[in-house]
């Protein structure tokens, strides 16, 4: 959820809150630094596991949403990805220069 709200009440005997049909909820995703969306109730991806954009000039874009929220161990995983989408578009892409464009 972006924020608290009577939609999901806070329950002091678990220190938690939960939606009407019992599902737990974070209030604060930029605690945890991701965006706010029900990932777990509706199944979602996180955002280093959305599949890449088949576009390359949507790749910087994914890339950032996907390294800033991502573990340190999934870091490498994305890069690759975004590494070999540009590279099968031009293959004379700058990696180095869009990563920075993408994180600047």
């Amino acid at each position: 959820m972006e924020r608290p709200s009577r939609d999901c009440p806070f329950d002091p005997a678990t220190g938690h809150r939960f939606t009407a049909a019992g599902v737990p909820v974070c209030v604060h995703p930029e605690r945890v630094g991701l965006p706010a969306a029900p990932y777990a109730s509706q199944a979602l991806p996180l955002p280093w596991q959305t599949p890449p954009p088949v576009e390359p000039d949507e790749v910087p874009a994914w890339v950032r949403t996907a390294l800033t929220a991502a573990p340190p161990e999934a870091c490498d995983e994305v890069i690759q990805q975004a590494t070999q989408i540009l590279l099968a578009s031009d293959p004379d892409t700058d990696i180095t220069a869009v990563l920075r464009a993408a994180l600047g």
